[in-house]
């Protein structure tokens, strides 16, 4: 007997809820840091951890904001030292921005807190998470355009190692 079929109002229901908690997890993982990083702060990190050294209009095309709001915000990040500047040697006038090794450090730290507090809650919940769930998820994740945390961690810890002769 075929599965029933999804309602899609539930699913949007539950994933509005969801998304709430997330937002609510992602605030409580930058808290209490020394750095004083915001949410939308954080996002241009993550875009710097994920796709490697950015120009400023690609961190905020990323984040669909106006290019003066993605200027500013890396400019605030690079006076608390989580980015830095760096020109290209092909092209001058190319400038890309890059994080630092405290701005790894600190994307290490949140990542590891929400991933504590994410296998908490899992634990918690622990009877749901059938195969279908966890594909679910990934699908859902997958048509956001976001890219799994393995793929883009360990080029995450290559760009360390380029970063660190790069210095």
């Amino acid at each position: 007997m075929p599965p029933p079929a999804a309602d899609p109002d539930r699913a949007v229901e539950a994933l509005m809820a969801a998304s709430r908690a997330f937002v609510g997890l992602a605030a409580r993982s930058l808290a209490d840091l020394d750095a004083e990083v915001t949410l939308p702060q954080f996002r241009a990190l993550v875009v710097l951890a994920t796709r490697g050294p950015q120009r400023a209009a690609d961190i905020s095309a990323e984040l669909q904001v106006a290019p003066s709001t993605g200027t500013r915000m890396c400019d605030r990040l690079i006076r608390k030292g989580l980015i830095r500047r760096t020109r290209s040697t092909a092209d001058r006038r190319v400038v890309r921005l890059r994080l630092t090794p405290a701005g790894q450090r600190l994307v290490a730290e949140v990542i590891r807190r929400r991933r504590e507090e994410l296998s908490r809650i899992v634990a918690a919940t622990a009877g749901y998470w059938q195969p279908e769930v966890t594909e679910a998820l990934a699908a859902f994740a997958a048509a956001a355009g976001e890219v799994p945390e393995q793929e883009w961690w360990l080029g995450f810890t290559a760009r360390d190692a380029e970063a660190t002769a790069d210095a």
